[in-house]
C-alpha cells in the first residue's frame, strides 16, 4: 500500500525550508541558512502542520534583530519574496511557509502595530495574512478597522480578500475575534462588487458564516446588493447560492424564497437503493423518482444517516441536484456516492444505514441499506 499523503511533509521539509532559509539570506546581510536548517529541520518530525509554523519561527528568531521592532520590520519586508501575480483572480495561494512572517509580526509588533499593519500589508501579497490579522482586531480594534477599511480598495486583491478573510467570524483554524460579527458587513458592502473570485467567494463564504446565528441581516445584505446593481449579476448570484449554502440544506424558507424556490413544493419523490446494500471502499448507488403536482423550481439534497461505531448515527446532507419539475411529469435521476474507507475527516463503520431525499429542504422519502465491508 502506498504510503498516505502528508500535508504537513508536503509543506514543511528540507526543500521548502532550504528555499525559504535562501529568501531571508537574499534579504537580509550575514543570515546564516545553513546554521537556521540545521537547527529547524530536526524538529519537523515531532510537530503537528500548525505547531511547525511556530517552530520555522522560532529558528529564525536568533537570525533577526527581534529586540527592536523598527529594524525587525525592514528585515522582514527585505526578506519577502517577489508578490503573487496581481493579474490572476483566484486560487493562488502562495506558500504556507510565508505564514512565518505574520507569526513574527504578531509576536513582536503589538507595540507597534501601525508598522505591524504594513508589514502584514506586505506580507498578504504572498500568503494570506488572514490568522495575523485577527491579534490586531482584538487588541487595536479601532485602527485596525479603519485600516482594513482602507484596504478594502486596494489595488492588490490579495490585500482586498484579506479585509474579508480576516474578519470571518468562524474563520477555519483561527482563534477568535472580540468584534460585533456584525461590524465587518460594511467592508462586504464594498467588496460584494469586487472583479476577483478570490474576494467574492471570501465574501460569499463570511455571509455563511454569520448565516448560521444570524439568517436575517444575511438575507437583507443580499437583497440589498441586488437592488444596488453593482454586481455582475451571474456572479451575484453565484456569491448568493454559496452565501446561503446552510440555510439552503437548512430549508430555511426565507433563504428558499430569495433564491426563487418555494418553501414548500408542490413534488413528490421516492428513494431506493438497489440490492439494499453499500460497501464501504465503494460507493452507494440510488435511484430518485421525481414527480411534479405544479411547475417548480427544485434544490434536490439527500441526508445519509451513517451508523457510528458507538451507536446511534451521524447525519450529513449533500447536495444533489437543482432542476426544474413539470406539472404531472417525472424525472428519474441516479446518483454515485463514493464511500471512502480511509477518509480523513471521519470512519465509516458497518451497518444498518439510511438516505432521506428533500426537496427545497422538505422532506420526500426515505430508505434504507445496509452499509458493510
Amino acid at each position: 500500500m502506498a504510503d498516505r499523503f502528508s500535508l504537513k511533509d508536503h509543506l514543511f521539509n528540507p526543500e521548502t525550508l532550504a528555499a525559504l532559509g535562501a529568501e531571508f539570506e537574499s534579504g537580509i546581510a550575514g543570515f546564516d541558512t545553513s546554521a537556521f536548517l540545521s537547527a529547524c529541520v530536526p524538529g519537523l518530525a515531532e510537530r503537528e502542520l500548525m505547531d511547525r509554523l511556530d517552530w520555522i519561527a522560532d529558528c529564525l528568531e536568533p537570525h533577526l534583530n527581534v529586540g527592536d521592532f523598527a529594524v525587525l520590520a525592514d528585515q522582514l519586508e527585505a526578506a519577502l519574496p517577489a508578490p503573487l501575480d496581481p493579474e490572476l483572480r483566484d486560487d493562488d495561494f502562495g506558500h504556507f511557509r510565508h505564514g512565518v512572517f505574520g507569526i513574527l509580526t504578531v509576536r513582536h509588533g503589538m507595540d507597534d502595530p501601525g508598522r505591524a499593519l504594513e508589514v502584514l500589508h506586505a506580507a498578504t501579497k504572498r500568503f494570506s495574512m488572514e490568522f495575523y490579522i485577527r491579534p490586531f482586531i482584538n487588541s487595536h480594534q479601532e485602527l485596525t478597522l479603519e485600516t482594513l477599511g482602507r484596504w478594502a480598495g486596494d489595488a492588490n486583491y490579495h490585500v482586498r480578500r484579506l479585509v474579508s478573510e480576516g474578519t470571518r467570524t468562524r474563520l477555519p483554524w483561527a482563534k477568535k475575534i472580540d468584534l460585533d460579527p456584525l461590524v465587518p458587513l460594511a467592508f462586504l458592502d464594498h467588496l460584494h462588487a469586487d472583479p476577483a473570485r478570490f474576494v467574492t467567494r471570501s465574501v460569499a463564504n463570511h455571509l455563511n458564516d454569520v448565516s448560521k446565528f444570524d439568517p436575517d441581516a444575511v438575507l437583507a445584505r443580499l437583497d440589498g446588493w441586488v437592488k444596488a446593481g453593482q454586481q455582475n449579476p451571474k456572479e451575484l448570484m453565484w456569491m448568493r447560492r454559496h452565501a446561503l449554502r446552510t440555510l439552503i440544506k437548512a430549508g430555511h424558507p426565507g433563504a428558499m424564497e430569495h433564491l426563487g424556490y418555494r418553501p414548500n413544493p408542490q413534488v413528490r419523490g421516492t428513494v431506493s437503493v438497489p440490492g439494499g446494500e453499500a460497501k464501504i471502499g465503494d460507493a452507494l448507488i440510488f435511484d430518485v423518482v421525481l414527480t411534479g403536482d405544479a411547475a417548480e423550481n427544485v434544490i434536490l439534497d439527500y441526508t445519509l444517516h451513517l451508523p457510528k461505531a458507538g451507536g446511534g448515527h451521524s447525519e450529513k446532507v449533500f447536495k444533489f441536484k437543482d432542476l426544474k419539475v413539470q406539472s404531472d411529469t417525472s424525472i428519474e435521476l441516479r446518483k454515485t456516492h463514493k464511500l471512502k474507507a480511509n477518509a480523513t475527516t471521519f470512519t465509516l463503520h458497518p451497518g444498518k444505514a439510511a438516505i432521506v431525499i428533500t426537496a427545497n429542504g422538505k422532506p420526500l422519502d426515505r430508505a434504507e441499506f445496509s452499509l458493510v465491508i
